[in-house]
């Protein structure tokens, strides 16, 4: 199982969200490569990177910060945040990402998030954002009525890499991974899936990578890295391990 550090981008700046809120952003650090780096010191190979300004304008807005981590990481980032139209994801391949995540765009114009999954090959992963068990969009700002599940099985057959699940109600608020709905959606549909939101140590870790044989790919994990309530060395090891 992969533990994908995060790194979410607010204004240059590497910042983590509470609940997905603009308005509650603590700042952990001004220098978004140099942190990407500490990351790849602790044995990290993937990053997950969010232009959190980009979410919400619907275009790029970090993307200095972004191509200066590609520069410094040795490793593969995935990169999220307002990537909604083909010239948007292909300048972002270009600009060397390993993968780009597409969350409004996949409930607004799943034909088009298809079409890019074709045209590149295992590089497109579907953000499944959900509160209450229904679909969020635009940076988490607008709920729908489109049940998580049936917003995911959408994509199945369609050459998604895979789904990065999120349950906005734990993001960054250190209560625990939502293991329960993760692993609910990864036996219902035949996606790998990615487990994020909530991530406040070891343990979540330890039961995630013990379930990764029913299509748990990995876990993204952010503000407990920050605020050292989980060694990601160790974390990585132990994914690594069961």
């Amino acid at each position: 199982m992969i533990v994908f550090p995060a790194i979410d981008l607010k204004s240059g700046e590497v910042v983590r969200l509470a609940e997905g809120d603009m308005d509650r952003a603590t700042v952990y650090g001004d220098n978004p490569a140099a942190q990407a780096m500490i990351f790849a010191e602790a044995g990290a190979q993937h990053l997950h990177v969010v232009d959190l300004d980009g979410s919400f304008a619907g275009e790029g807005r970090n993307v200095e910060a972004v191509k200066a981590i590609i520069e410094q990481f040795p490793g593969y980032v995935q990169l999220g945040g307002g990537i909604r139209d083909a010239k948007a994801v292909e300048a972002w391949f270009n600009l060397g990402v390993a993968r780009v995540v597409m969350g409004s765009a996949a409930l607004k114009d799943p034909e088009f998030v298809k079409d890019m999954a074709k045209e590149w090959e295992g590089g497109i992963v579907v953000a499944v954002d959900a509160k209450d068990g229904m679909v969020a969009t635009e940076g988490w700002a607008e709920v729908s009525d489109v049940p998580v599940v049936d917003l995911a099985r959408r994509f199945e057959d369609a050459g998604v890499a895979s789904l990065l699940f999120t349950d906005i109600g734990r993001d960054g608020m250190l209560k625990g991974c939502n293991i329960d709905a993760t692993l609910d959606l990864a036996r219902r549909v035949d996606i790998p899936v990615i487990a994020s939101g909530g991530v406040k140590g070891l343990d979540d870790i330890h039961v995630l990578s013990l379930n990764a044989h029913e299509g748990i790919e990995g876990v993204i994990t952010g503000r407990a890295l920050y605020e050292g309530r989980l060694d990601l060395a160790a974390a990585i090891a132990l994914a690594g391990r069961e």
